[in-house]
């Protein structure tokens, strides 16, 4: 069994706590972090405090907190035995350097308060710096997910650029599109079943071979038409410059 000390309160540490805490394979020392109101989350199944200074011993301390605050985080860890990973996909493993035993559990999805995620098909990408970590960081992973990655810090961090374009980008379509529909008194709902069926597609086959729409055609008597529609100047722009994109990718011009 794996003794796991989370540090911080965020997304990111409530789908791994419930996760863990359904699994037979791992024990729960606590959960830390400063902000009060967010601990209490945890607090009715698992150990949680305040005090940095005065920390579980644990066989994982797992830091899950802002990119920015790893770093002075793990500064509370130096005395630990225990290995220490960071759960971020932007940031190298070399900032836990002064740990003798450190790594990377990274879950590559996205996690959004109240929407319970199946960890059994999450990626996760794992990084160790020695063979007694990578023993912690692979078992602890297998035991909550089907998918495995073991991902250098600079595989990791180009994953988590693709991934802002699949889905930070998207999702911000998605917001452009649902704006439009709104005012023009049309339902979103209209739109769901082509969101469905284009991640379908994107993820059965290579993107690139089905791609469609005015930009791949070279269309350019409908992209006016839509431009000529677009009175927000910062969705015009963000159509002109994909639609460029699309038309240069395909060797039209607009």
């Amino acid at each position: 069994m794996i003794k796991i000390t989370i540090i911080g309160t965020g997304n990111i540490a409530k789908h791994l706590f419930d996760t863990f805490k359904l699994n037979k394979n791992v024990s729960i020392n606590e959960i830390v972090g400063r902000n009060t109101e967010a601990l209490k989350y945890f607090a009715a199944t698992a150990p949680t405090q305040t005090n940095f200074n005065n920390l579980k011993t644990s066989d994982l301390y797992i830091i899950s907190v802002s990119d920015d605050a790893i770093e002075e985080v793990s500064t509370f860890l130096e005395d630990k035995k225990g290995v220490v990973a960071h759960t971020t996909g932007s940031v190298a493993m070399s900032v836990l350097n002064k740990h003798t035993n450190h790594g990377v559990f990274y879950p590559m999805q996205t996690f959004t308060k109240n929407q319970v995620v199946d960890f059994r098909s999450v990626p996760m990408c794992i990084e160790a710096n020695n063979e007694e970590s990578y023993s912690v960081l692979s078992n602890l992973a297998n035991y909550i997910s089907n998918v495995v990655y073991d991902l250098s810090s600079e595989q990791r961090k180009k994953m988590h650029l693709a991934a802002v374009f699949i889905n930070n980008f998207s999702n911000y379509m998605y917001q452009i599109g649902n704006e439009i529909c709104q005012k023009n008194n049309v339902p979103f709902s209209i739109l769901k079943p082509l969101i469905l069926e284009t991640a379908k597609k994107g993820t059965s086959f290579d993107p690139e071979s089905i791609q469609t729409g005015p930009g791949k055609r070279g269309d350019l008597k409908t992209i006016e038409i839509h431009k000529s529609q677009i009175t927000n100047k910062e969705h015009l722009k963000i159509y002109t410059v994909l639609t460029e994109a699309i038309l240069n990718k395909y060797g039209k011009e607009l």
